[in-house]
């Protein structure tokens, strides 16, 4: 069953009398180089931009067209936790910590939040609702997921500029089969989640390899 993300939550919601909902996501978390990025969006809903849909339905090019347009009729806000802060403090808090870093960052504070998933983030100033599969729910954690992909898919093809051969600008740091054996041939670099199996493996047979070479 497919769903279109909506604006019943939100209304559910202002109908309680809270008047700033922000929707809340983030992307990255099964990625094996980078940081983990997240978004918070506080939609004008008389001024939405047509076509929202959770991210992964989009194409690169229809998501990059409404992150423009969700710049100029939106408040939004993007947050990270450093590839330090994920191997620190595993991938899941260190997600929990780039979406309430998101939320400090928005120009104006909400009085209540739609956060995607089943966990919601610690230190947070107003009452959340955490919705599993929010972003195919939800318009304002939708419009997040959009952000925050785009962000971070730009972020990612950035440093494939300075590492050529991992193939980031189009696997974005996750695990293709490009990844894994330029991993296996030119190592991790210093931006691969340590704490992730992939990259704990090719950082042994890196090893290896060099204490074979000293014998």
């Amino acid at each position: 069953m497919s769903f279109s993300p909506n604006s019943l939550l939100e209304r559910e919601l202002w109908d309680a009398g809270f008047t700033v909902v922000a929707g809340v996501d983030e992307t990255g978390r099964g990625s094996l180089a980078g940081p983990v990025f997240a978004a918070a969006v506080v939609l004008d809903m008389g001024n939405l931009p047509d076509g929202l849909n959770d991210s992964k339905k989009l194409s690169a090019g229809k998501r990059e067209e409404l992150e423009m347009v969700l710049r100029e009729s939106a408040i939004v806000s993007v947050a990270s936790a450093s590839r330090d802060e994920i191997d620190g403090f595993n991938i899941l808090n260190a997600s929990l910590l780039a979406m309430r870093r998101a939320v400090n960052g928005l120009q104006r504070q909400p009085d209540h939040l739609l956060v995607d998933g089943n966990r919601l983030p610690c230190g947070l100033n107003c009452p959340a609702r955490a919705v599993v599969a929010g972003d195919t729910l939800s318009l304002s954690i939708a419009a997040a997921s959009i952000v925050a992909k785009v962000e971070r898919d730009r972020h990612m093809s950035e440093l494939g500029r300075l590492h050529p051969g991992y193939g980031w600008s189009r696997n974005c740091g996750y695990g293709t089969r490009q990844h894994i054996e330029a991993l296996k041939r030119l190592g991790p670099t210093q931006h691969h989640r340590q704490s992730f199996k992939p990259v704990r493996d090719a950082m042994e047979l890196r090893l290896f390899v060099d204490e074979q070479g000293d014998g």
